[in-house]
């Protein structure tokens, strides 16, 4: 008897729809996934970090089963791996820290983020990301799902997941809106930080000098922009976007977990001079 309450309040694996609406182009949108996926393997592998770590596990816990669903209808996810696709998620505030740095104090950088800083800051983005998630997991598994297990989404999301429960998710709402509220502490500070690198990129001496620091920056941004854009507007959609097309809602939810880790290796790496003779050495 325990054993069939037990199943019945947390099925043994859930049921992804891909992108409901869209299941005849699914194939199609399985292409630029796929290609996108395959950049930021190749790039992450080719600089390896404590970025691309985060990026590969961003973008490795939810586009092979997303393009498992567009192209071989492969629905069926474990509830331990639907679990683990809640669970990782990216933290951009240490990279605005560092991009201010390299800009504002570019005599003193090595100084700054010396090997024992960096440290910190590694340690500092992971207790931070452990600490919004790990309440997070908590909640979605102690709610029952009465069997239910059909999730219209191409990867589990929180909101996604909470809301097949037979009970009440305020507690789920509530702790969503907490996380909500320090992903706005973030674009506020990364918004201050980006200004302070603007007025000092605007006083330094040379155009060139100028161009190239507002060159990244602006790439910057737009990555930051990228990931946050998409995250809040998913969020935001569980709650008061129930007019949106849901085809609309998923697709751009998708965004944060494939654009982001296929751009970071572009711009963070690629256009790192000692990193473009070391990948042309190699080949």
């Amino acid at each position: 008897m325990s054993s069939a309450n037990a199943s019945e309040s947390h099925p043994s694996s859930f049921l992804l729809l891909g992108i409901p609406g869209l299941e005849a182009a699914q194939v199609w949108l399985g292409f630029p996934f796929c290609v996108l996926y395959l950049i930021a393997l190749v790039g992450n592998f080719v600089i390896l970090a404590m970025l691309s770590v985060i990026d590969l596990s961003l973008s490795t816990s939810a586009i092979p089963k997303m393009l498992g669903i567009f192209s071989f209808n492969l629905q069926e996810l474990c509830l331990g791996c639907c679990v683990a696709q809640v669970f990782f998620s990216i933290v951009f505030l240490a990279m605005g820290f560092n991009c201010y740095v390299a800009i504002c104090n570019p005599l003193r950088y090595t100084t700054i983020l010396t090997n024992r800083i960096i440290g910190v800051i590694a340690v500092a983005v992971v207790l931070r990301s452990l600490c919004m998630i790990a309440p997070i997991i908590f909640l979605l598994l102690r709610l029952p799902y009465c069997g239910h297990r059909i999730i219209p989404h191409t990867y589990c999301e929180h909101m996604g997941v909470a809301r097949l429960a037979c009970a009440s998710i305020h507690a789920n709402v509530y702790n969503g809106l907490g996380n909500i509220s320090i992903l706005f502490l973030d674009v506020l500070l990364i918004i201050i930080s980006c200004a302070k690198i603007l007025c000092t990129v605007f006083r330094l001496p040379s155009q060139d000098a100028r161009l190239k620091a507002l060159n990244t920056c602006s790439s910057h941004i737009c990555v930051i922009l990228d990931f946050f854009g998409p995250a809040l507007f998913s969020f935001l959609t569980h709650r008061f976007g129930h007019h949106i097309p849901q085809y609309i809602h998923i697709l751009l939810a998708n965004l944060y977990v494939v654009v982001p880790p296929a751009l970071n290796p572009v711009i963070y790496g690629i256009r790192t001079k000692q990193i473009q003779e070391w990948v042309k050495s190699l080949f």
